[in-house]
């Protein structure tokens, strides 16, 4: 699964600080509070913001990449990030960071949707180890983003905006010489195909499955700094502890319980552990030590949640990767986009557990939708025992091959 082409290695390392963006601002969302004068709703409108405008946008990508191929719409959306999140640092209120992340939010979409579909169009072996390495990637990002923010964020809350924009610059350089030019799709694709795609039962299952998972969980990123109340090198170690859990889970673990006790039961399971963390999390708010830790516990059932969610959307409809990935990256961006505004919205006005009960509710009704849509999802294991052999043949042919060469 490692040996992969540089092209992958490319789009795996921006995809890194791609992501790191989403847990990036999570330790600065109190010091920005804060400097400028604003409440926890006001400032979760940058998780906000940024998801919405993503989840919009996921629907144009597979028209924009089918048109002028993925490669420009990689470095299109690198371009797009470097100049929002560059903004953003300038930015001299709430509301213009709030702006600028919806464009960063743009660019991440055009980017993250394409980054997709290329590894796994151009990485040797099979769609599921080609979505561990970008599960991997994803999981590195989240887990290097929040200690990046804390340590950039102790300097200064512009700190963590200007560090990604530089991260992005360096990306876009590696990217534009190490991906080969990629030719246009064969079919250019409508705004009408996402949709379209929806009408398969078992890819609307698991997309509103994410979309009330995402609930969830961005109403433990964006809301848990503030009962929290800790500096922002304290909440940056916790929350990289939550990513590295995260990493580890959504590469060593998930597989190996998905091979044991299947896709769907793994992630029902999985999402009522979830469920309970967030649970605990409602009954226990005034408790720093219990809220750090169950931030580090979820991370361990959210991991395995991405990768099996993700593998199962790219089998679950006959429909092209492409167009899979922008239909159920609308859907559960938009629960994103909701969250962190009404959790905050909810802390303040009703009560600081309440945002926790709401998110154990949603993806309580996650592991509900999953169960039920279970029958049109169940190829998806009989698709995973043949990819199995066939890698187990690649890796015998290659081993062949490398000894004869000795």
């Amino acid at each position: 699964m490692w040996r992969q082409p540089k092209a992958v290695w490319a789009v795996a390392f921006a995809s890194v600080v791609a992501f790191m963006g989403i847990g990036l601002v999570d330790p600065i969302l109190k010091p920005i509070a804060d400097n400028l004068n604003a409440s926890p709703s006001q400032v979760s409108l940058l998780f906000t913001s940024y998801m919405a405008v993503m989840g919009v946008a996921m629907l144009i990508t597979g028209v924009v990449s089918s048109r002028i191929g993925p490669k420009r719409t990689l470095l299109l959306g690198l371009v797009v990030i470097i100049a929002g999140a560059g903004l953003a640092g300038m930015s001299e209120t709430v509301m213009q960071i709030v702006g600028w992340r919806a464009l960063w939010g743009l660019g991440n979409a055009l980017f993250i949707a394409t980054a997709l579909a290329t590894i796994v169009n151009s990485a040797k072996g099979s769609v599921a180890q080609a979505i561990i390495l970008y599960e991997a990637a994803l999981g590195l990002g989240i887990a290097v983003g929040p200690l990046v923010g804390g340590v950039l964020g102790s300097i200064s809350w512009r700190g963590p905006f200007f560090g990604v924009s530089a991260l992005m610059a360096f990306a876009l350089v590696i990217t534009a010489f190490l991906l080969p030019a990629t030719p246009r799709a064969e079919r250019a694709t409508t705004l009408a195909d996402p949709f379209r795609a929806l009408r398969h039962r078992g890819l609307l299952g698991v997309s509103i499955t994410a979309l009330l998972y995402n609930f969830g969980f961005f109403t433990l990123l964006a809301f848990t700094p503030f009962p929290l109340d800790m500096s922002a090198h304290q909440i940056g170690l916790i929350f990289f502890g939550w990513g590295l859990a995260l990493a580890f889970t959504s590469v060593v673990v998930a597989p190996r319980l998905q091979h044991r006790f299947g896709t769907v039961r793994t992630l029902v399971v999985n999402l009522l552990a979830m469920t309970a963390t967030l649970a605990v999390m409602a009954v226990a708010t005034e408790s720093k030590p219990i809220l750090a830790t169950c931030v580090v516990v979820a991370g361990l059932f959210i991991g395995v949640n991405n990768t099996l969610i993700t593998e199962t959307v790219m089998k679950a409809a006959p429909v092209e990767r492409g167009v899979a990935s922008a239909a159920y990256s609308f859907l559960r961006f938009s629960g994103a986009a909701v969250a962190p505004w009404l959790a905050g919205l909810l802390g303040e006005q009703v009560s600081v557990h309440l945002p926790y009960w709401v998110g154990a509710g949603a993806v309580l009704a996650g592991a509900v939708v999953l169960f039920a849509t279970r029958a049109h999802l169940s190829h998806i294991d009989d698709d995973l025992a043949i990819e199995d052999e066939l890698d187990e043949l690649t890796d015998e042919a290659t081993a062949v091959t490398m000894g004869s060469e000795s």
